[in-house]
């Protein structure tokens, strides 16, 4: 269940239904995969649940003072402070950036001939561009790489079974480079701090100075945002780009069409990329639908925990206070009573629904949670797959391997085992 729990969770939903309840005494876990019954958690008041558990193994790398870590008030005051960021008027402002970072990585690669190159590097270093210059402006546009390593050790970390997660205070294996690169990211958003400080840029697009200047949060606490940011928007952003090249690598007819709806939306590669817009943006149909079924089948959570702070009742069963809470959007992306074919990779589901159908997918499309607690970064999230994957299929070749999709790896973030070693070349 937490190592690789995919499978596990299918035959669980087989067997005993969308509420499925596992363990005893302090570490019972109920597991819930019905589009309406995780739908029911989302509606049930916040006070309901802890996301700061006992069980909870993103403490050590996102911090105790983390939004995605805090309960009560000091979760809204966190929450509020970064809530700015993600204002349509700042995403809007952000797609010529995007559009230019995804130029940026494809223009690195080899300019003639076919090449095998792992496309999740690819994506990830643009991705890591993007979200470095979304949240703290050009100013730190030159750190990014260094972010991008002291990242690669939490990843790891993360990827590791629950077991090799629980606490444990010693400087030690990996938990204990985790936090030495934790330290070392720190630092690097200290001096960054300073610089504002000495001389503020105004730069409506620098979420670290917004913090700088927010005299509602604390240092420790802007550290804790900074690290939750970057980590959060980029390995999970990656992840789910990975999953769309694999899907779409593997359909050349979807790949074509991306192009052909690329072709006559985007402007081509040397053009000022600032005439794009959110315009720009509602044009790419084909890859919007492309990003919503990939994150169907391939949701970078697989399953999410919370802690029931109270007895709390969900699909007609009892889940009592201290049980650990795992929903699954995996399991709502793949319900038989809710998808046609859920198994199959066909974007067009999403034009050909009914308004019954088209309702009981909203319910059950949840890779970004729901409720009051649902993902902050949605919606750049979002942005940045359409236009990656409309960008890469516009001026890329692609040939997958024959070996085809593989399977998953990471409990917290599920992404392709193996990367995207596709055969690559970039058109002329």
């Amino acid at each position: 269940m937490f190592s690789d729990p995919q499978p596990v969770l299918d035959q669980l939903r087989a067997e005993y239904g969308p509420v499925v309840g596992l363990g005893f005494g302090p570490a019972k876990m109920a597991i819930v995969g019905g589009p309406q019954e995780v739908r029911s958690l989302f509606t049930r008041p916040v006070e309901d649940f802890r996301w700061n558990h006992k069980f909870n193994a993103l403490a050590v790398v996102v911090g105790q003072k983390s939004m995605i870590t805090s309960d009560g008030d000091d979760w809204a005051r966190r929450r509020a402070s970064v809530q700015s960021a993600f204002s349509r008027r700042r995403l809007n402002g952000w797609i010529p950036m995007i559009l230019e970072q995804a130029d940026a990585a494809i223009d690195a690669l080899p300019a003639e001939g076919t090449h095998e190159i792992d496309l999740y590097q690819v994506g990830r270093a643009a991705i890591l561009e993007i979200v470095v210059r979304a949240f703290f402006g050009e100013s730190m546009a030159d750190r990014a790489a260094r972010f991008g390593e002291l990242m690669q050790g939490p990843q790891d970390y993360l990827e590791l079974p629950a077991w090799r997660q629980l606490p444990h205070p010693f400087p030690i294996g990996k938990r204990g480079r985790v936090k030495a690169d934790r330290r070392a990211f720190d630092d690097l958003v200290r001096q960054a701090m300073a610089s504002i400080r000495a001389n503020p840029s105004g730069d409506p697009n620098d979420v670290l100075e917004v913090l700088v200047h927010d005299d509602s949060v604390c240092e420790e606490e802007i550290l804790d945002q900074a690290n939750t940011l970057v980590g959060a928007g980029f390995d999970t952003t990656a992840a789910s780009l990975a999953w769309m090249l694999w899907c779409c690598g593997l359909a050349p007819d979807i790949w074509a069409a991306l192009r052909v709806e690329a072709d006559e939306v985007l402007a081509p590669p040397g053009h000022d990329h600032d005439a794009a817009d959110h315009t720009t943006l509602n044009r790419l149909e084909i890859a919007d639908r492309v990003m919503r079924e990939t994150l169907r089948l391939h949701p970078a959570g697989v399953i999410s925990p919370r802690e029931a702070a109270r007895d709390i009742e969900v699909g007609g069963y009892t889940i009592t206070e201290g049980t650990l809470v795992l929903w699954s959007a995996h399991l709502c992306g793949r319900d038989p009573d809710v998808w046609n074919d859920p198994l199959d990779f066909d974007p067009d589901r999403f034009d050909d629904m009914t308004e019954d159908q088209r309702a009981a997918a909203d319910a059950a499309w949840v890779p970004f949670g729901g409720g009051r607690r649902n993902c902050i970064g949605f919606a750049l999230a979002q942005m940045e797959l359409t236009l990656l994957i409309a960008r890469f299929a516009q001026r890329l070749d692609v040939t997958p391997p024959a070996t085809g999709k593989p399977g998953p790896v990471g409990m917290v973030v599920n992404r392709p085992r193996g990367g995207v070693p596709f055969h690559v070349t970039r058109r002329s």
